[in-house]
């Protein structure tokens, strides 16, 4: 068995080996066919420019890339950017969402700590990556906009091979399954319209007979979003011994 450091292994279940590197080198290492798929943020596909095939959206890791002024700054919008300097972590992707919107800056390219650019006269705003933005406000910083929204990515080559062909539907299942709920309850025949009516899904639940006479079982895939509102409703039509699960994997 691997040990803990190891950064290259193979899967028990599966015929995959994973190679384990930072995220900012896997586009390149897909573009360059020393891998045949990997997972990397949109945001570092982009700004390395890599010549790769997305063939799944993750639905983890979401932030977007903003621009940002301090609170003070004159500057009101994206469009008003046009000559200021800015400080980036992705000058590539920076220059070009910025230049289809006609907004040309002087670009400095840092590594890190981006936020206390503008405080240490580095520069007079920041383009740089946003999730609650949190960090921003905490550095006195307030955004102008989006300029590009991310996530984790499943990549290929730009002719995806066999094996990253049959990799992309197994992690999408996964995906898929991430936002269903399996439902189960019983509930009186003379219910079963209004119960039915009420759930969600990805098509009719299945209605079972049930020992106790007059008595179904009603087993459906629903939305994992709308169980809070769903279960009370549910219990009022008349359902009973409610039970939801987690779904591992669905295929549509």
């Amino acid at each position: 068995m691997p040990g803990e450091r190891a950064l290259a292994f193979p899967c028990r279940n599966a015929p995959v080996e994973v190679l384990l590197v930072r995220a900012a080198d896997i586009p390149e290492y897909v573009q360059d066919g020393v891998v045949d798929c990997g997972i990397t943020g949109a945001d570092l596909v982009a700004e390395r420019g890599a010549r790769v095939t997305e063939l799944l959206r993750l639905g983890f890791g979401s932030c977007t890339l903003e621009a940002a002024v301090p609170e003070e700054s004159q500057v009101e919008s994206i469009d008003d950017l046009g000559g200021h300097r800015v400080a980036t972590v992705y000058p590539g992707l920076a220059s070009r969402l910025l230049a289809e919107r006609d907004v040309f800056v002087e670009l400095v390219d840092v590594t890190g700590s981006v936020e206390v650019a503008p405080r240490l006269g580095l520069a007079d705003a920041i383009v740089d990556l946003v999730s609650s933005g949190n960090t921003l406000r905490t550095n006195g910083l307030r955004s102008l906009g989006v300029l590009f929204s991310s996530e984790a990515v499943l990549i290929a080559a730009e002719e995806p091979d066999d094996a990253s062909l049959r990799l992309a539907p197994i992690l999408a299942s996964v995906v898929q399954a991430r936002e269903a709920r399996y439902l189960m309850l019983n509930a009186p025949e003379s219910a079963l319209e209004e119960i039915c009516a009420l759930v969600p899904g990805s098509g009719a639940p299945s209605v079972l007979p049930l020992a106790q006479p007059g008595m179904v079982a009603v087993h459906a895939l629903v939305p994992a979003a709308d169980v809070w509102q769903l279960l009370p409703r549910l219990e009022a039509a008349g359902a009973s011994s409610i039970l939801l699960v987690p779904v591992e994997r669905m295929l549509a």
